[in-house]
Formats: structure tokens, C-alpha cells, sequence
């Protein structure tokens, strides 16, 4: 027998002989009515772990992680209101159940067997992925299990605040909210949760707003690691900035008053709050996991005669709201309805085709108010008059983000010295002036917690900005987008999203400095990425127009964008010879914009160099000095680079004998690998490629020796071309 039969057939055996635990007595402001809502959705909870144990032997279910020794999550739920979003732990299941009872119209034991089954009639994921979550209850769905959810959680809480001052189009959360995350105690030791907790104490700490609460379900072990007792009250007990709160998560009575005083702590203060929950495991971690592989019989049965639903059936019992054998007929009543709705459920249909599954990776297009009409003049003041002459791409950049920002309050940016400062490198100066401190954040210095911002505050309505100071250092936080931004329209179905434009200053050509730290020409990891767009300007002008079709995409596509400014562009004036300005551009008109996927195509030679950023620039270089040998050169500037623009770049070599794809990123799993493939496959031309080494970047004056050079370039079209 399993341990879940084992559990079950106990539960059953001591509630009819009235064998129950003994504890405290019931006590708090606990309702008779919440408290009866409570335990039904604990039992509840209870019939579909055993029911997807049953589902998964018979092949018709795929998932096992149960929430069975949980159920006090149930309490949680009741203790707040069904408006405050809630990033939930996995096994979070009572939670979601007796939040569905505060909420009409609700199904939450079928939609959760759908969830089990995978039908693609699943309402919050459409079978994609077994996860709790539901769009009319304010749970965004969460697949992490190492609590990557907690930086987007301290980002959600800070918006709440930053929408009284400024509330965008399209808000979900009053004023009064607060947001509820949920962890184990294991989860808390890892990084990302150790640098939200950090983060939320930074910010509470300085007076701003924060109201969150986070949640630990200490139920000592991970998997099968335990956790040292005391641990958890030792380190967050005393933690700055956040205070702590501790329940008996076996008294659904004492856990409903401790969160009750823990929520009206936070919306009465607007500070975060911990929320320590002692839980116990039963079943062991999920359905293949044997706990008695690596804890003694003794510990499991001794953990399973702690059972919380039978400290329930006390507790109802002597606060004279249940008489025990009504609550055993309201469990077995709750295991048949769960076997009855499970047979149905193994009927419905599921995805099947490669168009089903990828449905839901792009996000639903919405309508937005129209922009503002902001005073330019004033907004600019001198500036204004800086635009008649041609300017870098720094320049150009930091007045499309001031034109963007005065046209869409809900625009927010945030980042390591963007604000007072202006950036390491000048971009956001006067965008704090402008535009107040409020919209242009000042974070610490955390990449984690960054876009962590950046993804809550999108799922409140507003479109972020969030920037990443040096390419490199996005690798410090890289799943923030891979596996929470980019995969939360996915896993919900399109209801859930938090669009936003990523600045990244990035790849390599800087003179000099900071080695291969500050200069990383790798974008593999954003490539990699389904639904993400990834954009690299080569120019002041265009990075302004681009910028704005970045924008657009978040605002009005819900997209996922990362805009990487190549370093090296910034300052650059001068194309061939010092003070000939030949890099530099005027300022567009606001209303023009590059549309995703239109590319740049200068020159009409029959010798095409494919290339994007500082390649754009050595091929204008290497440009002259070709056609003066005999090769009339055409320079084609990808621009998107995720998603590849296929056809238009097809078009753009049309006609072409010969093409150069260059590079600026590393031969191995660098942007000339697609591009190679895909002029393979659509075009008859002689195609080579020129690279950089696969190899970090260096200080000092070998700080290019890697990367492409413009005799590089030159040799390599001589080369392909056959001309000498």
C-alpha cells in the first residue's frame, strides 16, 4: 500500500473511533462559516492528490506533486481578499480551492483534473503545463519550483504604490492590495529568494511602500534534504525591513488569526511581512518518491499521525462548529465527487499538434488610450535646439526615451545610476529631472531583483523599461526572462502577461576597457528565447525609431523585448577619418518607426555583407576600399535578430552572387550560425562567414583582437569574391 492509501485509510480509521491529535483549542476571530470553507477545501485538496496518483498509474495523468499536509493555505486564503494577487508555492492547492469560494462561478476541483490531465480545456494553461493559477482569481501561474517567483512578487507589491501616483490603463490591483507569495522552506535558501527578501528590505527599509507577504511553508525538508530545525525562525526572524509573523500550520484556527494580523499589518503600514507557517509533508516530494528511502519509518509515521485534517475535525469539533462525524461524510463526499469528475475529465481532449502548443507563446494584442500630447518644448527645454544638428547614437536614444515617456505614463524605467546619475553612460541623463523618480527607479544592485521589478510592475499595467547596465550581467539573472517574462503568456493561456522593453548596453569594440566583463558579444541566451524579440540598432537614428517600435510592441502587442545598445556606438562620431562626422544622424521625426522586421539595405553591389550593430559599421569602413578594388558592396542590416526577418532579408539579397554574413558574436553558437542556414536554404549565392573567435574579450589594446576588424572584413569579401 502507498503512503497516500496508508494516509487516507488512517484518516478515515481515527476519525471514526474519534483517535484524534491533541492540540490547542480553537481560538481567534475564525468564523464558524470561513472555518467550515476552510476544511472542505482542505479535503478537497486531499481527494485530487490521491485521485492524480490514481490518474497518473492509468496513464491519464501527468502530475503527482501533491499539497497534502498544506491545507492551512486554506486559512491564508480566507485571511485575505480574493483581489490581492498571489504568486503561489506548488503545493499551494487549498489555497487556490478556498479562494475559488470567495469568488462566484468558480470550479476549481474540474479545472484543477484538467490541469492533472492536460486537456487543452484546462482554463488557466490549456494543458500546457499542470500549474495552479486562474485569471479570476488573481494567481498568476507559476512553474518554478526554486521560488524564482519572488523577485516579480516584490516587483507586483512596489507597483501597487507606484500606481496611486501614477495609475496606468491598465492596472488590475487596487490600492488597497497587498501581494501574497508563497515558498518552501527549502526554496528560501536559494539565491533569487535570498536577493527578493534582500530587495524587499532595501525598500522597506528607506519608507517606500511594499506591501507583500511572503509565505514560507516550512515543512523541513526538500525533497529529501532536510532543513535545519530553527533555521528559518533564525534568519528571518530579525530580518530588517520585514516583519515576522509564526503559525501552527496544523491549527487552521491559529494560522487564519497570525495571516489576518499579518495582512492588516501590511495594508496598514504598506511593509512586507514574513509569514512563517510550520507544515508537514505527506506522500513523500511526488508520486515516484519514496520518503522512507531517506527518512525512517519512525519520521514518516510520525509526520503522517500529525495529519492536519485531523487536527481540523478536532478543532471543528470543539469549537461546536462540525461534529466529527459529519466532517468524516464531508471528506468521503469530497473523494466521490473528486472519482466522479475524474472520469469525465480522462474524456476531455488534449493538445496534439506542434500550432496547439505554441498558441499561446505570443501574447494577446490590446488596445490602448491614445498618446499624449505632451509640450515638447517644455519637456526638452534646450535640447530642442540640439536637433538640427546631427548627434550620436547616446544622444539620439535619450531623447526617443524622453519623446516615449512624456507620450505613455504607464512607462516606467529602472536600473543600476539610471536615475540621478543619467547612466554609466550618460543614455537616461535629465530623464529623472524630466520625469521624476518615480518613473526613472534607482535600484540596488541586483539584476535579479531588476527585472524582477520590471515583471511585476508589468503585471499591474504598467510597460517597463528596465536596463541592464552591461550585457554580462544579464547572465546573473537571464531566467528572470526565460523562465518567468517570456513563459507567462504561455502558461496561462495568453490571460496573464508582463510586457516590457529590455535595454541592455552590450557587445564588445570598447576601447580599453573593462575586458570581457563589460564586453560580451554573446546573445545566445536571448536568441534562445520563444516570443522574445531581440533588436540591435546600428545608428542614432535608427535606434530612435527602432526604440519606438519596442515600445509599441510591449504597449500594444503585449511583447517581450530586449534592445541591446551596442557600447562602442554610443560615443561614435566618425566613420573614416577623425572629426568627419559621418556616424552621426539627426533625430526622426516622433511618429517615425522601424516596423519588426524591416531591415536595412544600403548600396546595390552583387556582393551583399549581412551584418547587424558594430558590423554595420565596419562594413561602411571596409565599404570604400572595396569599390575602389572592383567590388560594389551592398550592406544589409538585419536589425531583428529574434525572430530572424526571413523574408526580408531573402528580398534584400535578391539578386546577389556572393554574401558575407559577419558577426560581431562567437563562430560557435553565434547569430552568422542562422543566418548561414538560412541563405543555405533560399539562395544559390557563394556564401562565407567572418566571425568573432570563440573566446572571452580581453583589456587593454587587444581589446579587438577577437573581433572582426575592417581589413578582416575586406580580406574576407576579397576572398569570397575572388577579386585581388
Amino acid at each position: 500500500m502507498d503512503r497516500a492509501a496508508i494516509v487516507h485509510e488512517a484518516f478515515r480509521g481515527r476519525v471514526a473511533s474519534g483517535d484524534l491529535p491533541q492540540g490547542r483549542a480553537p481560538g481567534g476571530p475564525l468564523m464558524a462559516e470561513l472555518a467550515v470553507q476552510a476544511f472542505r477545501a482542505g479535503c478537497l485538496t486531499r481527494a485530487l492528490d490521491r485521485q492524480s496518483r490514481v490518474m497518473s498509474r492509468a496513464g491519464q495523468g501527468f502530475y503527482t506533486i501533491g499539497s497534502s499536509g498544506h491545507e492551512a493555505m486554506a486559512a491564508v486564503a480566507l485571511a485575505l481578499l480574493p483581489g490581492d494577487m498571489a504568486f503561489l508555492h506548488y503545493r499551494d492547492a487549498a489555497f487556490q480551492i478556498a479562494r475559488a469560494g470567495q469568488v462566484p462561478g468558480q470550479t476549481p476541483a474540474w479545472d484543477m483534473l484538467l490541469s492533472f490531465a492536460s486537456s487543452s480545456e484546462d482554463p488557466i494553461s490549456g494543458g500546457r503545463h499542470k500549474v495552479l493559477g486562474s485569471r479570476a482569481l488573481m494567481i498568476p501561474p507559476q512553474t518554478s519550483t526554486i521560488a524564482s517567483h519572488l523577485p516579480k512578487a516584490v516587483g507586483a507589491a512596489y507597483s501597487i504604490g507606484a500606481a496611486r501616483r501614477h495609475r496606468p490603463e491598465h492596472a488590475l490591483m487596487a490600492d488597497d492590495a497587498l501581494v501574497m507569495c508563497s515558498f518552501g522552506d527549502a526554496s528560501a535558501n536559494h539565491s533569487t529568494a535570498q536577493g527578493a527578501f534582500n530587495t524587499a528590505g532595501w525598500t522597506a527599509y528607506q519608507g517606500i511602500p511594499l506591501p507583500l507577504m511572503f509565505v514560507c511553508e516550512d515543512n523541513g525538508i526538500g525533497i529529501s534534504t532536510k532543513t535545519p530545525r530553527g533555521w528559518i525562525e533564525a534568519g528571518f526572524r530579525a530580518r530588517p525591513g520585514i516583519k515576522y509573523f509564526q503559525a501552527d500550520g496544523l491549527d487552521i484556527y491559529d494560522t487564519f488569526r497570525v495571516a489576518a494580523e499579518a495582512a492588516d499589518y501590511i495594508r496598514t503600514r504598506r511593509k512586507p511581512a514574513f509569514l512563517h507557517l510550520r507544515t508537514i509533508r505527506l506522500y513523500g516530494h511526488a508520486g515516484a518518491d519514496i520518503p522512507t528511502t531517506y527518512l525512517s519509518r519512525e519520521e514518516v509515521e510520525a509526520e503522517e499521525a500529525q495529519d492536519p485534517l485531523l487536527h481540523s475535525v478536532r478543532l471543528l469539533a470543539e469549537a461546536g462548529v462540525m461534529a466529527v462525524p459529519e466532517a468524516l461524510e464531508v471528506y468521503n463526499q469530497a473523494m466521490a465527487r473528486v472519482a466522479r469528475l475524474a472520469a469525465e475529465v480522462v474524456t476531455r481532449p488534449r493538445l496534439s499538434t506542434a500550432e496547439g502548443v505554441m498558441a499561446s507563446i505570443l501574447p494577446p494584442k490590446r488596445a490602448n488610450r491614445p498618446t499624449n500630447g505632451s509640450d515638447r518644448d517644455a519637456v526638452f527645454g534646450s535640447d530642442i535646439k540640439q536637433m538640427a544638428e546631427p548627434q550620436p547614437m547616446s544622444r539620439l536614444i535619450n531623447w526617443a526615451l524622453t519623446d516615449l515617456m512624456a507620450a505613455h505614463p504607464e512607462l516606467v524605467m529602472m536600473g543600476e545610476d539610471i536615475g540621478r546619475k543619467g547612466g554609466v553612460y550618460g543614455v537616461t541623463q535629465k530623464l529623472q529631472a524630466r520625469f521624476g523618480a518615480d518613473r526613472m527607479i534607482d535600484t540596488l544592485l541586483d539584476e535579479q531583483a531588476i527585472l524582477g521589478l520590471a515583471i511585476g510592475m508589468a503585471q499591474n499595467g504598467f510597460v517597463p523599461l528596465p536596463e541592464i547596465q552591461f550585457l554580462a550581467y544579464l547572465h546573473n539573472a537571464e531566467d528572470q526572462i526565460r523562465g518567468e517574462a517570456a513563459t507567462l503568456p504561455f502558461f496561462s493561456n495568453g490571460q496573464f502577461t508582463n510586457p516590457m522593453v529590455l535595454r541592455i548596453a552590450g557587445l564588445g569594440y570598447q576601447k580599453g576597457f573593462g575586458g570581457h566583463f563589460h564586453n560580451d558579444n554573446s546573445l545566445a541566451v536571448l536568441r534562445d528565447i520563444p516570443g522574445v524579440i531581440l533588436a540591435v540598432p546600428s545608428n542614432g537614428a535608427d535606434a530612435a525609431m527602432m526604440l519606438r517600435e519596442c515600445v509599441r510592441l510591449a504597449r500594444e502587442e503585449q511583447r517581450v523585448v530586449a534592445f541591446v545598445e551596442p557600447i562602442a556606438l554610443y560615443p561614435m562620431r566618425d566613420l573614416h577619418a577623425d572629426k568627419d562626422g559621418l556616424w552621426m544622424r539627426h533625430y526622426p521625426e516622433p511618429s517615425r518607426l522601424i516596423p519588426l522586421g524591416q531591415v536595412g539595405s544600403t548600396g546595390s553591389g552583387d556582393c551583399a555583407i549581412v551584418t547587424f550593430g558594430n558590423g554595420v559599421y565596419l562594413a561602411n569602413q571596409a565599404k570604400a576600399e572595396l569599390e575602389a578594388a572592383g567590388v560594389p558592396i551592398r550592406i544589409i542590416d538585419t536589425r531583428w535578430l529574434s525572430p530572424l526577418p526571413k523574408e526580408a532579408l531573402t528580398e534584400a539579397v535578391a539578386g546577389c552572387s556572393h554574401i558575407l554574413v559577419l558577426d560581431e558574436t562567437r563562430h560557435s553558437g553565434g547569430v552568422a550560425e542562422a543566418l548561414m542556414a538560412h541563405f543555405h536554404e533560399t539562395s544559390g549565392a557563394k556564401l562565407a562567414r567572418l566571425t568573432a573567435k570563440d573566446s572571452f574579450i580581453a583589456t587593454g589594446p587587444a581589446y579587438a583582437a577577437t573581433m572582426p576588424g575592417k581589413a578582416d572584413v575586406v580580406a574576407a569579401v576579397l576572398n569570397l569574391t575572388g577579386a585581388k
